[in-house]
């Protein structure tokens, strides 16, 4: 490779919100191709924490906020789950006092705060040119936001929900739905064994993408989203009969994190919030475990059925990312180099309909994109509803 004397501009690439396994490929794929198109690259560490916490001085250790990116360090993670990058739920427009950098807590010392203006700063402390934040909608919402202000910024979109609107595809959400997939039906073993009602929760707050796929390739027979308020009676009754009718004496529900009882809200952990005002999900597969087996007598000749109930949790969004994961994340890195060739910005990267595409970045915070009930999902029954498949998506429901 012929050696570059002249850097054409500097690129900034960030990674925010939860770990999914494909992020160090779309790292990766961003600096290879940065670097021989004769960019400079730094990675920004903890997402919008590096930006947050850097210290204008050249003299000053940033080395916890930004590094310097070469072919040889994001070969090295570029076929591995998780980011080296590290992440962060910070939201710079929302950042409490107690969180306020050291350096900075003279200036801003109100109970809320927004540190817009320093990230700014920063962003030209560090000459950087373009800015490729890696997120779901929340880490996204803030680059659009950037955008707004006159930053040159591209977005890829990353989540295991699957829910950033625009694309039919984020990054994660293949190998989650592959993991899934193989957890359920290794759990089968014992669910079988004990002839028990499987109670499995996923992730998905505001999406139920996650337990549909699976639910809709075999895995469950039912399945429970946050666009839907179910009622646990009949869920029960439906799978009771399922497991009356298995030779094996079992039945398996999905449960999505968000899913909400009929006449019911979300269940959450505690009252805390983070950055982006979120609570922290979980327990609902606790609650519908115990309602199972408090209703089943009523479907099983008075007779009560016992239950499994297991929380995926990180164990589908942990290790190395799948074909699929693989593969996007290093084509969504190359078209984000492809628009800052072109000169072009305020772009999302996307997958519609099987082709590689982008939209205005705008729509991260225009619409939102959840399961269409009516076209997807089969009330009475609680599971996907599907006719045809003819000229569908890969993963079948899109983002229109």
């Amino acid at each position: 490779m012929a050696e570059i004397n002249e850097i054409k501009g500097v690129i900034g690439i960030l990674t925010g919100g939860g770990d999914v396994p494909g992020l160090n490929p779309a790292i990766r794929a961003v600096t290879i191709r940065a670097i021989r198109e004769g960019y400079r690259v730094l990675g920004i560490r903890r997402g919008w924490a590096g930006l947050v916490g850097l210290v204008r001085d050249k003299a000053a250790d940033n080395s916890n906020c930004y590094q310097v990116l070469t072919e040889d360090i994001v070969n090295k993670s570029g076929r591995t789950g998780g980011t080296f990058l590290h992440t962060s739920r910070t939201h710079p427009g929302h950042v409490p006092q107690s969180d306020i950098p050291e350096h900075l807590q003279a200036e801003y010392n109100a109970p809320m705060n927004d540190l817009t203006p320093e990230v700014i700063k920063n962003l030209e402390f560090l000459g950087i040119d373009y800015l490729i934040p890696i997120g779901g909608d929340d880490t996204l919402s803030y680059g659009v936001h950037l955008y707004k202000k006159g930053m040159k910024v591209i977005a890829i979109p990353k989540t295991m929900d699957n829910d950033v609107p625009g694309t039919d595809y984020c990054i994660g959400f293949s190998t989650c739905v592959t993991r899934t997939i193989q957890m359920t039906n290794s759990l089968r073993t014992s669910a079988g064994s004990h002839e028990r009602i499987m109670v499995l929760e996923v992730f998905g707050r505001y999406a139920g993408f996650t337990a549909m796929l699976p639910t809709m390739a075999g895995s469950a027979n039912r399945c429970v989203i946050p666009e839907y308020k179910f009622n646990i009676e009949l869920l029960t009754e439906l799978l009771v009969a399922d497991r009356r009718t298995n030779p094996s004496k079992y039945s398996v529900v999905l449960v999505s994190e968000g899913a909400m009882f009929e006449g019911g809200d979300m269940v959450f952990q505690d009252t805390t919030t983070d950055a982006y005002g979120h609570k922290k999900l979980g327990g609902i597969g606790d609650l519908v475990s115990a309602e199972i087996k408090a209703l089943s007598p009523k479907f099983n000749n008075g007779k009560p059925i016992s239950f499994i109930n297991q929380k995926l949790g990180y164990l589908v969004r942990g290790g190395d990312p799948d074909a699929i994961d693989s593969i996007v994340p290093m084509a969504y890195g190359n078209l984000a180099l492809d628009l800052i060739l072109s000169g072009v910005h305020g772009r999302l990267v996307v997958l519609k309909n099987g082709r590689y595409d982008n939209v205005p970045i705008d729509v991260v915070t225009s619409t939102k994109k959840f399961v269409k009930v009516e076209k997807y999902y089969n009330k009475d029954r609680l599971r996907p509803l599907y006719k045809s498949f003819e000229m569908l998506p890969l993963f079948i429901m899109t983002s229109e």
